[in-house]
């Protein structure tokens, strides 16, 4: 286990995947701190062209992460208040704009920034006794780790609204149900399971699986006949790279690509 940045993340590098445990008890919350070193080690993996993948999860079995300590907001000072929530939206937009796969490996409770980080990765399985929630209006403030804007994306408005209007805490079989996730595993083992969907990742061209992130996430918010030529656009970019023409070979003579990620 290698140290990252931050003494609350612990990094270590599986091969091309990467997996990053929140490591500060008890309940993994982030500082402002802890969030920085996030995007520094997003932008870090991004420059690494033998990453593909990365894993975020909570130490141990109860808490995958709880967002920030209420004791950092027990205060009147302004300028504190606008670093933490600029931290945070640096930290999680870095995150959502990784260019390998990223797996958010629930293993406990996931409340507030703790959810906006799952919310942030592409792919989000828990254990059975996990429990998801929104509940900053419960205390006066909003999410700000683009909660509010990618829940509804993900679940739909009126999912949205009940989760952060309401305050409702949602159960793993409930997630599930929404499309908030799109797998429960065995307790115990959402770690093994988040490797491996990580591993496939090692049959896919890196570069094509970037430009394919790309696509999917600017859908969002373009019209289709906008994202039809960017897709165009892209394919153009792929044919002739090394990993086209290797992947092609690769499949003409039946063996698995060597990719180089350019």
């Amino acid at each position: 286990m290698s140290k990252a940045s931050h003494p609350a993340l612990n990094l270590e590098h599986q091969g091309h995947t990467a997996l990053l445990t929140l490591n500060n008890p008890p309940a993994h919350t982030w500082t402002p701190e802890s969030l920085d070193a996030l995007a520094t080690i997003i932008g870090e993996l991004n420059a690494d062209k033998n990453n593909y993948a990365l894993i975020i999860t909570g130490s141990g079995q109860k808490f995958f992460s709880a967002g920030a300590d209420l004791n950092q907001f027990n205060h009147s000072d302004n300028a504190k208040c606008e670093r933490f929530s600029h931290a945070f939206a640096n930290a999680f937009t870095t995150l959502a704009n990784y260019q390998g796969v990223s797996i958010a490996a629930i293993n406990g409770f996931a409340m507030g920034g703790g959810l906006e980080t799952a919310l942030a990765c592409d792919i989000r399985i828990a254990e059975p006794h996990a429990q998801m929630a929104l509940p900053e209006c419960s205390v006066g403030l909003l999410p700000c780790g683009l909660g509010t804007q990618h829940l509804g994306l993900l679940v739909g408005e009126q999912w949205a609204k009940r989760m952060i209007l309401l305050g409702e805490r949602l159960t793993a079989e409930q997630a599930l149900s929404i499309g908030l996730i799109s797998e429960i595993v065995a307790a115990g083992t959402v770690i093994e399971t988040a490797q491996a969907l990580a591993a496939k990742t090692a049959k896919q061209s890196p570069l094509a699986v970037r430009y394919c992130k790309e696509l999917i996430m600017s859908s969002r918010d373009k019209p289709l006949n906008q994202a039809i030529s960017e897709e165009c656009e892209k394919f153009a970019l792929l044919w002739g790279t090394d990993d086209q023409k290797e992947g092609v070979s690769a499949f003409i003579e039946k063996r698995k690509p060597e990719w180089k990620n350019q």
